[in-house]
């Protein structure tokens, strides 16, 4: 996040600090993996269908 080298205690980051940012950024949406858009309606009842 920084560009300061990592430490050995928050591997890849170098402080719990830019930890933190990172996960903030995964909870934000901030990162984004590409794919088809899916309706979560779909989703949800896939998985009930699935279940006995």
């Amino acid at each position: 996040m920084c560009r300061r080298p990592r430490s050995e205690e928050f591997t890849p980051f170098c402080s719990q600090r830019c930890k933190d940012r990172d996960l903030a950024q995964w909870f934000g949406d901030g990162y984004s993996l590409p794919a088809e858009p899916v309706d979560p309606e779909s989703i949800a009842q896939t998985d009930w269908d699935g279940q006995e």
